[in-house]
């Protein structure tokens, strides 16, 4: 039974992220506008597309049952996730692909340090080997870049912060993404309506750019919805794994086609990441098969129900 739900599920799941390591090819494209126009217009056309899902699927009136409490998370959740997106498109419309591709690295390590210093959760001594070894390949990035990956580190911290909200916003993958455009919709379009009046806007400005902008909309929607199908049929200790699929594809494509500088130093400081990542993973599989060990056999439901 397992089986027949984990094989698709996996399949979602390394759709997703394999999309997302496709992402720099897609935002290259885009360097004809600004990364603050490009972050406006994808937050206005996510939403539009997430709306029109929702009302093809009868879903839209759902929108109207969130408490005051959830939207004080989507804001937050609006906040994280915008930051996250605008300093994505601004490394790689300035050549730092890589970077971007080191924050999604260090980004599961981020969030471990995040439930230590938050929710004073405990670690197993093999996790604080991971985070020792993720600081010192911080080190080692800093003295190779001259200054701190800051890019990296952003991109890392806001999507750990967006998804402690998303552990405790109580909505689905559909509404999340709708509840967070309607938060931040109207900043976005103000923006561009400036733009508009003041004639500096990209939209419009030709037929393939205006797609490109539009095209931002689905862009960003089908992944997350491949991501959200995926989670809900495959464990996470093997979303765990899938997730690094997308920032090996993106490291690739800053060393393989945009041919990003890779001095040994900075090989040094990815090799670090790579083997706190290791350790960090290995220790969750061995925790995860353990924890299926020692649970309770669970009845086979019935597939006629």
């Amino acid at each position: 039974m397992w089986r027949k739900r984990s094989i698709p599920g996996v399949a979602f799941g390394a759709s997703a992220y394999l999309l997302w390591g496709l992402f720099p090819a897609f935002f290259g494209l885009l360097a004809f506008a600004g990364a603050v126009e490009v972050l406006a217009e994808r937050i206005v056309w996510t939403l539009v597309v997430v709306l029109l899902v929702l009302a093809v699927t009868g879903r839209l009136r759902e929108l109207r049952g969130i408490d005051a409490r959830t939207w004080r998370l989507a804001a937050a959740a609006s906040l994280a996730i915008s930051v996250n997106w605008g300093v994505y498109v601004f490394g790689v419309l300035s050549g730092n692909v890589v970077q971007c591709a080191l924050g999604y690295f260090v980004n599961p390590l981020v969030t471990v340090a995040f439930g230590v210093l938050i929710f004073r959760e405990r670690l197993a001594g093999a996790q604080w080997v991971a985070l020792g070894l993720g600081a010192l390949a911080v080190l080692v990035l800093t003295v190779d870049y001259g200054r701190p990956p800051w890019i990296a580190l952003v991109l890392a911290c806001s999507f750990a912060t967006y998804g402690l909200v998303k552990k405790v916003i109580r909505l689905d993958a559909l509404r999340s993404v709708a509840a967070e455009g309607v938060v931040g919709a109207p900043i976005a379009l103000a923006f561009l309506l400036v733009l508009a009046v003041r004639g500096e806007s990209s939209f419009g400005s030709g037929v393939g750019h205006t797609a490109l902008l539009i095209a931002t909309g689905p862009v960003t929607l089908v992944p997350l919805l491949l991501f959200a199908t995926a989670a809900q049929r495959v464990p996470l200790s093997t979303m765990g794994l899938l997730q690094y699929l997308t920032p090996a594809l993106q490291l690739l494509w800053g060393v393989a086609v945009l041919h990003e500088p890779m001095p040994p130093s900075r090989w040094a400081g990815f090799a670090l990441i790579w083997c706190a990542l290791l350790v960090f993973s290995a220790h969750a599989l061995l925790r995860a098969r353990t924890n299926r060990r020692a649970a309770p056999a669970l009845p086979v439901p019935d597939p006629g129900r």
